[in-house]
C-alpha cells in the first residue's frame, strides 16, 4: 500500500491534481481545506475522507484514493493539535499529524505529540500503526533541560516498537538527514527535515520511502511530499 503525506501549504483545492500521478492509496495532507466547505470540484475529488481542523481552510485530512475504507477512531486529544486517528480498511491504524503551537506556553509542536503519546501509549502499541505527517521537529532543536524533545519522542515510540521508516531505510541518524522535507520560506538555502513516517515494527518489511525534490515541488509548497509503502 502506498501512502503520501504532504503539508500542501494551503489551497489544496488547487493542488490535489499534482498527487494523482503517484497513484497513492492514502493521502495524509496538512494545511488542507475541509472539502465539505470548499469548492464542488474538490468535494467530488475528495470522495471518502476524514478531516479535522480549527479553521475550515487549514486542517489535516486523510483521503482514501485506492478504495480503502476509513473509520474515525474516537481518541480524545484534550485540545492537543492536530491529530487525526483512523482505521484503514480494518488493516491498521493511522494517525495523521500536524503539530502546532496550540497556544501552549510550554508544550509546543513536538511537545503536543509527546503529550498525545502519554494519552494513548497503550492504543498506539496495541495494533499495527502508521504515524505520519508534519511534526515541525528535528533532533537538532533538542534542548538539554527539556524532557519532551524530539529525541524523547523517538525513544518513546521505539519503546513500543514504532520506528521512523526514513531512518530505517537510509541508515541515517536522527538530525543528520540528507533529504530535506522543508525549505523555510521556500529558500533552497534553508533546508530542514521535519516530516516523518513512523511504522510499527511488524509493518516494516522491505518498505520504500522517498522525499519529493524541490525543483518539482517548491513552486507549490515549502514542504516536500513524503512517499512510502507499508506492509499491511
Amino acid at each position: 500500500m502506498k501512502i503520501v503525506t504532504w503539508n500542501c501549504n494551503g489551497a489544496f483545492r488547487n493542488k490535489y491534481q499534482l498527487l494523482e500521478e503517484m497513484q497513492a492509496d492514502i493521502l495524509v495532507i496538512q494545511e488542507c481545506e475541509d472539502p465539505s466547505r470548499s469548492t464542488l470540484k474538490y468535494q467530488e475529488w475528495a470522495g471518502e475522507y476524514l478531516w479535522k481542523g480549527e479553521n475550515k481552510n487549514k486542517g489535516v485530512g486523510v483521503f482514501s484514493r485506492g478504495g480503502c475504507t476509513l473509520e474515525a477512531l474516537n481518541w480524545i486529544d484534550d485540545g492537543l493539535q492536530l491529530f487525526l486517528p483512523c482505521r484503514i480498511g480494518n488493516k491498521f491504524n493511522l494517525l495523521g499529524v500536524w503539530t502546532k503551537h496550540a497556544n501552549s506556553p510550554n508544550f509546543r509542536y513536538i511537545g503536543q505529540l509527546w503529550k498525545y503519546i502519554q494519552l494513548h501509549r497503550s492504543r498506539l502499541a496495541d495494533d499495527k500503526l502508521v504515524l505520519c505527517g508534519d511534526l515541525n521537529s528535528n533532533k537538532q532543536w533538542d534542548e538539554w533541560d527539556r524532557w519532551w524533545n524530539h529525541s524523547d519522542v523517538v525513544r518513546e515510540l521505539e519503546e513500543i516498537n514504532i520506528y521512523s521508516l526514513y531512518h530505517r531505510h537510509t541508515g541515517e541518524a536522527q538530525g543528520k538527514e540528507s533529504s530535506p522535507t522543508l525549505f523555510m520560506h521556500r529558500k533552497i538555502e534553508k533546508p530542514y527535515h521535519i516530516d516523518y513516517a513512523f511504522l510499527s515494527a511488524s509493518m516494516i518489511n522491505q518498505n520504500s520511502i522517498e522525499v519529493g525534490k524541490p525543483e518539482k515541488w517548491l513552486e507549490y509548497s515549502d514542504h516536500m511530499p513524503v512517499i512510502f509503502s507499508v506492509s499491511s
